[in-house]
C-alpha cells in the first residue's frame, strides 16, 4: 500500500470511524474518494490530516470527519436532491453526490469553482451542477431540496432556507461563534412545522456574507 493509500485508508479507520461515523454508505463514499485530488498542491502532504485546509480567498476545507459526520446526519437516500452552499475544495460535493440523486453546489468564487469541476469530472461525478453566486441567504433556482448542507459556519441563517425545503427535507448547519458551535439539524415536518436537533459541538470557518442572514434558530 503507497504511503497516500495508506493515509487515506487512516483517515477513513483512524480519524472517521471513532468520531460516531458508522453508517456503511457513507464510509464507502470516503474510501471511494481521494482526498489529495482536492487539495492544493502545497498541502498534498496533509491530505488526510485533520485539518482545515487553506484553499485561498480565505476559504478552508472542512475537516473529513466532520464532513463525514454532517453527511451522515443528512441520512441521504439516493433519491434526494441536495443544495450544497459552499462549494470550496469539492471534496464534500463528491461526498453528497455519491449518496445522493443530484447535487447543486453554490460558491462565491469563480475560482473554486471551476477548479471543484475540473476534479468532479477527473473522478466521472455527473450528477453535480456548479454555480457560481452568493448563496447565503438561499437559492431558489432548483428549489424545493430534500437536503441543504451549509459547510461554512452561520451566526444566523436566513428563513428562505428553510422554507426551499420539501416536507421531510433536512438542512444542515453550524451555528454559532467560537469557541463552541452547534451542528444542527432541521427536518420540516409540514408545511409550517419543523424539528430541530443539536448534533454536536464543533467549530468551523464562517460562510461568506452569512452575517446578513436573518436569525431563525
Amino acid at each position: 500500500m503507497s504511503q497516500m493509500n495508506q493515509a487515506h485508508f487512516n483517515m477513513v479507520h483512524q480519524q472517521v470511524r471513532p468520531w460516531e461515523v458508522l453508517d456503511p454508505q457513507v464510509i464507502y463514499a470516503l474510501e471511494q474518494t481521494p482526498r489529495e485530488i482536492f487539495v492544493p498542491p502545497e498541502y498534498q502532504n496533509s491530505a488526510y490530516a485533520e485539518l482545515e485546509i487553506p484553499l485561498g480567498h480565505d476559504q478552508q476545507m472542512m475537516r473529513p470527519a466532520l464532513a463525514a459526520r454532517m453527511i451522515q446526519a443528512l441520512g441521504l437516500t439516493g433519491n434526494d436532491t441536495v443544495l450544497e452552499i459552499g462549494t470550496g475544495s469539492g471534496f464534500v460535493t463528491a461526498l453528497l453526490a455519491r449518496l445522493a440523486k443530484q447535487v447543486y453546489s453554490v460558491d462565491i468564487y469563480a475560482e473554486l469553482v471551476d477548479k471543484a469541476r475540473e476534479r468532479l469530472t477527473t473522478l466521472g461525478i455527473v450528477n453535480v451542477t456548479l454555480e457560481c453566486g452568493d448563496a447565503a441567504r438561499g437559492w431558489e433556482r432548483h428549489a424545493p431540496y430534500d437536503v441543504i448542507v451549509l459547510t461554512g459556519s452561520v451566526l444566523e441563517l436566513p428563513e428562505t432556507l428553510r422554507a426551499s425545503l420539501t416536507i421531510g427535507g433536512r438542512l444542515f448547519a453550524v451555528v454559532g461563534a467560537p469557541p463552541i458551535m452547534e451542528a444542527k439539524l432541521l427536518t420540516r415536518i409540514e408545511e409550517n412545522a419543523y424539528a430541530q436537533e443539536e448534533i454536536f459541538e464543533t467549530v468551523l470557518s464562517p460562510l461568506v456574507n452569512s452575517s446578513r442572514a436573518q436569525f431563525i434558530f
